[in-house]
């Protein structure tokens, strides 16, 4: 018996040392996404994915960071290399967490990221494959703020290219708003942003 409690300590110990390491380097890596260090943020977070390899959310973040700083990004190899970077990393966390809405919400921002640098040569067949993704991460989790706003800024977006009224999305993304003040998730690290770009758009659709 005191064979089995000492290795349950030290078990604990280990197991407590390990998450306070994992802790501690996400914080690491959010302040240096934070203070624009986007490249060192994109590094720790693969270094901690290397060392959790059955939790998503460091792969998810290492494509988070790489297709956020792809938007307006005119350099095609750099661009290139970031997302396809961002598809690498969106894809390992998708195999450890098959059925995951936030994820597919990435992997869609993944293709927006390609079709807003050029919508001639990527619109059409990345265009679909949004439509799917946001289907099913709505299917997965109705009530997830950044899937409803996200696919009300996709339909918004689709609905501008075609010369198509954009208001009745701002229904949606309203409810997004109002999902995001209730949405919780005791995950340590859990996705937590869109809401400030939810509030813009929707004081765009008051205008």
């Amino acid at each position: 018996m005191k064979k089995l409690i000492i290795l349950t300590l030290l078990f604990t110990s280990f197991a407590t040392n390990a998450q306070d390491k994992y802790t501690k380097g996400m914080e690491k890596a959010f302040q240096l996404w934070s203070a624009q260090k986007n490249l060192d943020a994109s590094n720790l977070f693969e270094r901690i994915a290397m060392a959790e390899q059955d939790n998503w959310l460091p792969y998810y973040y290492v494509a988070l960071v790489n297709t956020t700083v792809s938007f307006g990004e005119k350099d095609v190899e750099k661009l290139t290399q970031q997302l396809e970077k961002a598809k690498e990393f969106i894809d390992i966390a998708k195999s450890i967490s098959p059925e995951n809405a936030e994820i597919l919400v990435m992997e869609a921002m993944i293709n927006t990221a390609w079709i807003a640098f050029d919508g001639a040569t990527y619109g059409m067949t990345l265009s679909g494959k949004n439509a799917q993704l946001y289907q099913k991460a709505l299917a997965l989790a109705p009530d997830n703020p950044r899937v409803v706003f996200s696919k009300a800024e996709w339909d918004m977006g689709s609905a501008r290219f075609f010369g198509q009224d954009t208001t009745p999305y701002c229904k949606d993304v309203d409810r997004a708003l109002q999902l995001f003040a209730n949405f919780s998730n005791d995950t340590p690290f859990y996705p937590s942003w869109g809401k400030d770009r939810a509030e813009r758009v929707s004081k765009q659709c008051a205008e």
